[in-house]
This record gives C-alpha cells, sequence and structure tokens, in this order.
C-alpha cells in the first residue's frame, strides 16, 4: 500500500498479514500435495488441514468437527441457508433481518423465487433487530432465522444470543452471518446459542477467497457443491491448503492479541468523534453504542456522500459510502433506510472503519480533511 494514503475501509476486507503470508508460503510451492490422495505427499497438507481446523474451532469455542471449509463468506451464508431450506418442501421458510448482508438477503430472494417464504425482521433507530418482532413471527413456517452477529454498515452488535433462543424456543434452527465479527469481537458459539456461524478471512488479515461454516453437531445441512468428498463429504472441491493455513494463522493472531485491539480502534474512532466535532462539523452517528470497534457509520447535513468520498481519495484517503458491495450504487443503502435517517443526513453518509495500521495521525488528517472539503 502507498505509505501516504490512509486506508480505512477495513470493513471492506484487509491486508494480508506478514504473519498468515510466512504461513503460507510452504503450501503455494514445495508442500503443494492435495490432500484427499493416499500417498506421501498428501500427508502434511491433510495434517495442516486438521491443524488449521483445531485452531478456528479453538477461536470461537467449537469442536474441529464442526468447522467446514468455504471459498469465503458468501458461499457459507449461501450454504446455512439454501442447505437447510432444500431439505424441506416449499412453504417452509426463513425469517432474517432488514438489514443483513447481500449474501443473506439476495439467497433470501432466490429461495423466495422458488416458493420458500421470507420474513423479514424490522430494526430500531440503531439497527438492533426487534426481539419482539421475532417472537411474534409465524415461526411455525419457519425453519431458519439468519440475524448477523455485527452489521457491515454501521457496526451495531445484535443481540444473537437472545434471539436464538427465541428461535430455539419455537424449535427453529439459527444461523448468524459473522463476517464482520470474528477476529473482531470475543465470539462463543456455545453463549451464543447458534446452530450455524459464517465468517471469511479477509476480514481479518487473512487471505480472499478463504472462509468457514460452523455447523453445531447434531444439524442436519445438506452439501451445496457437488463433487468429490471433500469436507466429509460436505463441501466438494480440492482444499485450498495454503489460504486455509493462512486464515487460521490470521485468527489465531487476532485472537492472542483481541483486547488491546480493542482498546486501540475504540481510542481512534473516540478520537475522529472528538476532532469532528471541535471542527463544529453537522453530522450524525449510525448505529448502537455496541458496535465493533474502529466502526464509524457518519452522516453529514445536506452533503453528498459520494462526492466526499471522492474528495477523500483525491486526498489520499479510502472510505466508503456504505457496504462495499454498495459502493457502486447512487441509491441510498437499505441499511440507512431501514434505520430511518433523516433526509438530509442519510445521503452524506460515509463508512470510516479503522484497522491497527491506522494512527492517532491518519485520524487526524481524516478529520482535517472532512473538514477541509465541507468547510
Amino acid at each position: 500500500m502507498n505509505k501516504t494514503m490512509i486506508y480505512a475501509d477495513h470493513a471492506a476486507t484487509t491486508a494480508l498479514s506478514p504473519t498468515a503470508y510466512e504461513a503460507m508460503l510452504p503450501w503455494l510451492q514445495d508442500k503443494y500435495g492435495n490432500p484427499s490422495t493416499l500417498y506421501s505427499l498428501a500427508r502434511d497438507p491433510r495434517k495442516a488441514l486438521a491443524h488449521s481446523r483445531e485452531m478456528i474451532a479453538a477461536a470461537i469455542n467449537a469442536d474441529a468437527s464442526e468447522i467446514f471449509f468455504t471459498s469465503g463468506g458468501t458461499e457459507a451464508d449461501n450454504w446455512a441457508l439454501k442447505g437447510t431450506a432444500f431439505q424441506y418442501e416449499r412453504g417452509k421458510g426463513i425469517i432474517t433481518s432488514a438489514i443483513e448482508h447481500h449474501a443473506i438477503l439476495n439467497s433470501c430472494a432466490a429461495l423466495e423465487r422458488m416458493g420458500y417464504p421470507i420474513a423479514t425482521l424490522p430494526v430500531d433507530s440503531e439497527g438492533v433487530v426487534d426481539s419482539d418482532a421475532l417472537k411474534s413471527s409465524p415461526m411455525s413456517d419457519a425453519v431458519l432465522v439468519s440475524v448477523m452477529l455485527a452489521n457491515n454498515e454501521i457496526g451495531t452488535i445484535e443481540p444473537v444470543a437472545e434471539l436464538a433462543q427465541i428461535a430455539h424456543q419455537a424449535g427453529v434452527l439459527f444461523h448468524t452471518d459473522a463476517v464482520q465479527a470474528i477476529g473482531h469481537i470475543p465470539v462463543d458459539v456455545k453463549t451464543l446459542h447458534v446452530d450455524m456461524l459464517s465468517a471469511s478471512a479477509h476480514k481479518f488479515n487473512g487471505p480472499k477467497g478463504a472462509g468457514f461454516l460452523y455447523v453445531r453437531n447434531g444439524v442436519n445441512l445438506i452439501p451445496l457443491l457437488d463433487g468429490g468428498g471433500q469436507e466429509r463429504g460436505m463441501r466438494a472441491g480440492t482444499e485450498n491448503v495454503a489460504h486455509i493455513v493462512g486464515m487460521a494463522a490470521a485468527l489465531q493472531e487476532h485472537m492472542e492479541h483481541l483486547a488491546q485491539e480493542i482498546k486501540y480502534l475504540n481510542k481512534l474512532s473516540g478520537r475522529l468523534i472528538d476532532q469532528l466535532k471541535q471542527y463544529g462539523l453537522e453530522f450524525r452517528i449510525n448505529g448502537s453504542h455496541d458496535r465493533t470497534p474502529g466502526s464509524l457509520s457518519l452522516s453529514f447535513k445536506a452533503v453528498d456522500g459520494e462526492m466526499l468520498l471522492h474528495r477523500l481519495d483525491l486526498m489520499g484517503t479510502a472510505v466508503a459510502t456504505g457496504s462495499a458491495c454498495n459502493s457502486k450504487d447512487a441509491v441510498l443503502s437499505h441499511v440507512i433506510r431501514a434505520i430511518s435517517v433523516p433526509k438530509e443526513y442519510a445521503h452524506g453518509t460515509i463508512r470510516v472503519t479503522l484497522g491497527m495500521d491506522n494512527t492517532s495521525e491518519h485520524v487526524d488528517r481524516i478529520a482535517q480533511q472532512i473538514t477541509s472539503i465541507l468547510h
């Protein structure tokens, strides 16, 4: 990355950590054997997969047998929803929230076109899913509830444990998209009471193209991909050993420093808010106070957020206007609409997500740049 550039879009992706990079190298070069084969060249890759599975399981308090490797969070989300729904006749559906990532929303839309009903839960003005709405949902017709652990645009952390217990009381399974949470806040699948959980490596300084799906032992899920018998017959395709090893190394590194990272990133985001207030800018912070560290969704009054993004880019700072998947669209983000941001602020929304490579100096420069653009 250009040393003069300030990268403040860590919710979109993160740089590959040197630790993960070094861990990956042997599996890209000398130890290239297919782990599914029987000869000796496969032995080390097979052991590497087993060790990575154990490392990832330990990070979320799961059993290694409950971890299935995928190509990322999108595949994991699709698998959880479709692999559950396809076991039932049409007419049995899924309950989700209005602010999910498009990997969930578009999977639900596809299922709805196939005849599986979808119910959408509202959120309050801070982006928190309404638990009372879930209690009153038609759960007798549902086979799965899917609510994200942390929102990718506003950072709000959802009451997943409470929602999962409500679902279980009705005999319904619960899945959470934890792509924005894993590696950034403590995640314990047993405390959360979830049946399935999705994660993506490139959100916590691992490689792109790697992720995992946690499936609680005892939960029935059918394969999404047909082919060979990899991942205990549940996910066909030769395992990407190097990327899986890198994912495990990156996650372990985050877990070892998690408390310090949370404290540091909260300090940086607090500093940015204080700086913007000192400059007298009129803005609002979207989402809950209980949000992922370093995440800020800021809406500036009577401002064009896309203009602000491009001007910041010219000054050497990378932010987003909303979710990365929405950044090319001029329309309002579905999340900003769902939390009812006032019209005079809504179009002036940018997302600033800070990471461990950011500094106080970076935050000060971002505040100064925004002020110079808007004044």
